[in-house]
């Protein structure tokens, strides 16, 4: 499969299967400690969850994923009827105008594949223009551009082309789907382009996130499984897989001709590193950063810890900084301690923003019973924008009976504020009424509609400013 077996890839493991889970078995799970013998767990022989709470975590895991599974289809079947009535209403001017068209048949139908069409993300947050308040000097224009990137990375290459060609005036380098090992399908896109306008050029990968409508995608985030690294640490199983990790492990480089059994999957970690190193060869001052919201924010610091893997130190030396949104936790204690190291090493900034009560940023469960834990400090905005620099956001495994009601009450302010921001910081800021409706949810389910890019992308516009002296001493750490 590759041309070498990595040495760092040990056979510590704790695997979940949620199609393998039976409601007996799931019984047993929560009365015996052996959970080795479980079908859908596949980990060493020794390993014994003694504790209830452990293997109830465990429990909850695999019945949220399995509930997910049941769902694909009519999930997937009802984004795309959203996503199609979504653009078929604006390009039509509006339901209004759409009625008249319709009676006068002429409807312009949407297609998926072209410059117009937006992902249902593009539908919360139509804003496509740069923040023209932030410098290219400033700490803030990284900022800012990364998560715009972000956004982007949710659409289709022909809308994706325009922006960055049309509205940004700069370089596209292609948008890609690459192979995820996880869900044995090209699922992993990414996009990639070039800032000419900065000193020193600068080099943008930003990494799609969660689909809103790929339950996929959401048991990834739920899921509680990892492989074990030796000497760095344990990784988020569904995270490193859609990275492109191979059966043996992180083999430095791989012969296309030999991947895995299907030679011609292209994997996100290699591609995307080779291209890099073509790109930076031709200009010796360039830089690049790597940006990702939700999963996608995942994918670009676990893209940063293979180069360092790979002891990838010319990499890394260009890399100027790492901008995630709404990231979930990637890795245990220890992986945070190799990472904190790298970063600090070659002079990386880490900025891990985290926006009020979003609940993607707390998953996995962290505790003192489970594995994962985020590392470096956190640039957590609340509900009006003000932001600091913390070394953990509030109430970090979001599920707290104290917090339940200001958590409703913060949902509540929120679609308040979205009738209002307009009038307070000019329309660039409304909000459509898909958003409102979003909004509308989170009084429910408080926590998912924070998770959408709007608030993120108010955070850098609006509280940015309010971070500047704590960014600097961020870099500085």
């Amino acid at each position: 499969m590759a041309n070498c077996n990595d040495e760092h890839f040990g056979h510590d493991k704790f695997l979940l299967d949620p199609k393998e889970a039976s409601l007996k078995e799931l019984v047993l799970l929560l009365f015996f400690s052996d959970v080795q013998s479980r079908k859908f767990v596949d980990c060493p022989e020794e390993n014994r969850l003694r504790d209830i709470n452990q293997r109830w975590l465990i429990f909850i895991s695999i019945l949220v994923q399995k509930i997910l599974l049941s769902c694909r289809e009519p999930l997937a079947q009802i984004g795309h009827a959203i996503e199609y009535w979504l653009n078929l209403i604006s390009n039509n001017g509006g339901p209004f105008k759409l009625l008249l068209n319709y009676l006068k048949d002429k409807v312009v139908r949407p297609d998926e594949s072209s410059a117009t069409f937006r992902s249902a993300v593009g539908h919360c947050d139509w804003r496509v223009e740069l923040d023209k308040s932030s410098k290219p000097e400033e700490i803030k224009y990284n900022s800012s551009l990364s998560l715009m990137a972000a956004k982007l990375s949710y659409e289709n290459k022909a809308f994706i082309e325009t922006i960055v060609k049309d509205h940004w005036k700069m370089e596209f380098l292609g948008s890609y789907d690459y192979w995820n090992g996880y869900q044995e399908r090209a699922s992993t896109q990414a996009l990639i382009f070039q800032d000419k306008k900065v000193d020193p050029t600068l080099i943008v990968v930003a990494f799609r996130g969660t689909n809103p409508f790929d339950a996929d995608d959401w048991s990834t985030d739920v899921d509680l499984s990892w492989y074990d690294l030796k000497g760095i640490g344990k990784l988020h199983r569904g995270f490193v897989k859609a990275l492109g990790q191979q059966e043996n492990g992180w083999p430095k480089e791989i012969e296309q001709g030999e991947i895995e059994q299907g030679g011609d999957h292209l994997y996100a970690y290699y591609e995307i590193r080779q291209m890099l190193r073509d790109i930076l060869l031709k200009n010796e001052k360039a830089k690049f950063i790597l940006s990702g919201h939700s999963l996608g924010g995942a994918l670009a610091i676990l893209f940063v810890g293979v180069l360092a893997l790979h002891q990838e130190a010319w990499l890394l030396e260009r890399l100027e900084g790492v901008y995630t949104f709404g990231q979930p936790r990637v890795g245990d204690g220890q992986f945070g301690e190799f990472m904190v190291d790298k970063l600090k090493r070659y002079e990386v900034r880490y900025m891990r923003h985290v926006y009020s009560n979003d609940i993607v940023p707390r998953l996995p469960y962290d505790d003192n019973l489970l594995l994962f834990k985020h590392f470096g400090p956190c640039i957590y905005f609340n509900s009006f924008y003000k932001g600091k620099v913390m070394q953990e956001e509030p109430n970090k495994n979001y599920f707290s009976l104290l917090l339940i009601v200001p958590k409703y009450l913060n949902a509540l302010w929120e679609l308040i504020r979205s009738f209002i921001i307009p009038f307070l910081h000019g329309q660039d800021y409304r909000e459509s009424w898909f958003m409102r409706l979003l909004r509308l949810a989170g009084l429910l389910v408080p926590g998912i509609p924070e998770h959408i890019l709007q608030d993120y992308d108010n955070s850098t516009r609006l509280g940015s400013l309010q971070l500047k002296d704590s960014q600097q001493e961020l870099h500085q750490e």
